[in-house]
């Protein structure tokens, strides 16, 4: 590998690093471990290819591009800690990753299963993440921080909106979020 890959390599590492909380190999790695799986099962239960999550857990990807995919990642997350923790049993993960493998839907990663407050509502993590979600899903961090910048001298309000949301860091867009509630 020369240094252009390597250090395309470490970008996206790093993007997937702000995306997802940490690099989609060591992700991929646990739930691999902790769910019993080898790479081409786990590939199939998410709804990727081999060569795909292959360059996901490389870093020569850097981004999940479907949402339903990101979903079933945070429900394999889940269920690799309901096995850790004993509540689910290994035959019983077996039936949920079928059950996994067949979900629809567009979710995003959160370090927390918690995605509704006390009255029902989504958490304003939740939001944020989905915000982030769908601007990420149709350009890169740096695409957007171009756009912003393009649009600063005559819209610096949804320049601030895409650098924060688009290009930032979650819990900055939370607080970002929250300070503008006042």
């Amino acid at each position: 590998m020369d240094a252009a890959q390597q250090e395309a390599t470490a970008r996206a590492r790093e993007l997937q690093r702000n995306w997802y909380g940490e690099p989609l190999g060591a992700l991929f790695r646990r739930l691999i471990d902790d769910l019993g799986l080898n790479q081409a099962r786990l590939a199939g239960v998410l709804g990727l290819s081999a060569p795909m999550l292959s360059q996901l857990m490389s870093g020569q990807r850097a981004k999940i591009g479907n949402p339903a995919v990101v979903q079933r990642v945070q429900l394999l997350q889940d269920l690799a800690g309901q096995v850790a923790d004993g509540s689910v049993s290994a035959a019983e993960a077996t039936e949920r990753m079928e059950e996994i493998k067949k979900s629809q839907g567009g979710s995003v990663l959160s370090n927390t299963t918690q995605t509704t407050s006390s009255s029902g509502a989504p958490t304003v993590k939740r939001v944020v993440r989905e915000i982030q979600s769908l601007l990420r899903s149709v350009a890169a961090a740096g695409d957007i921080i171009d756009a912003a910048d393009t649009l600063a001298p005559t819209h610096p309000e949804l320049a601030e909106f895409l650098r924060v949301y688009g290009a930032g860091r979650t819990s900055d867009a939370v607080t970002h979020y929250q300070s503008h509630q006042n």
